[in-house]
């Protein structure tokens, strides 16, 4: 990367990935806004459901999440296939457009880890989703991410490597990284974010605490407090041709 592109950090969220065809996770057909026959999404989403409940908690997130795992990127994750990235996305295609040092700040659903106590060193490891056998999903699933006796067991079985409403932002993740990368930023654009979670918010502080400048890119974007800030209501395939 150029040094023009390091100095801009660009931190997007769902909105970018929804032209390739991946639902935003709080619009009608969202994430967040479909759960399970007895289960909020936000109660699903959690480590504590995947421990007590594993076969509702994989079902659940195959049928929201890996089933995106084969559509592509669209021109947005092309534009920003050099640029300094942070994404709050899982569906890995910034890779997939090219991009070899973004940070996927929430995980990514091709890759899975040993079940571990948050903060512990582990490897990521591809998803063997091609292996899923529709049929018999559940015990399919059970094999891929050795769960045995219907609960996951800690430095044996796998776990979806994406961070859970109940977890918390460990190296595993690159926190430390992308924070350096906010406070080293001398511009901050945001691209199809709700600013609802917590990376954002840090970002956020960053910006104000440096006293830099913000673009936001947005259909509908959330006013900020911070004299700094240029509104951009548009789709971020809009944004880029500017």
């Amino acid at each position: 990367m150029s040094n023009s592109v390091n100095d801009t950090l660009y931190i997007t969220g769902a909105g970018v990935s929804s032209e390739s065809g991946i639902p935003t996770f709080r619009g009608e057909d969202g994430f967040w806004t479909i759960g399970s026959n007895n289960y909020t999404p936000m109660e699903m989403a959690t480590r504590a459901m995947y421990e007590s409940n594993p076969a509702q908690f994989i079902s659940w997130y195959y049928h929201r999440f890996a089933t995106y795992r084969n559509h592509g990127p669209n021109e947005v994750h092309h534009w920003l296939s050099d640029k300094n990235l942070i994404t709050q996305n899982i569906d890995g295609l910034d890779g997939k457009a090219g991009n070899k040092d973004y940070i996927a700040i929430h995980g990514r659903l091709d890759q899975m880890t040993l079940f571990h106590l948050q903060g512990d060193e582990v490897e990521c490891i591809t998803t063997p989703w091609d292996k899923v056998d529709e049929t018999n999903l559940v015990e399919s699933l059970f094999d891929i991410f050795k769960i045995s006796n219907n609960k996951p067991t800690l430095n044996h079985s796998f776990k979806p490597y994406v961070l859970l409403f109940d977890e918390f932002y460990t190296e595993l993740y690159r926190i430390s990284e992308a924070q350096q990368r906010m406070y080293s930023a001398d511009k901050m654009v945001f691209i199809g974010t709700s600013f609802s979670v917590n990376i954002t918010q840090m970002a956020l502080r960053a910006a104000i605490t440096n006293g830099i400048e913000i673009d936001i890119v947005d259909p509908d974007p959330i006013e900020i407090s911070y004299n700094k800030v240029n509104y951009h209501k548009m789709k971020a395939s809009e944004y880029i041709k500017l």
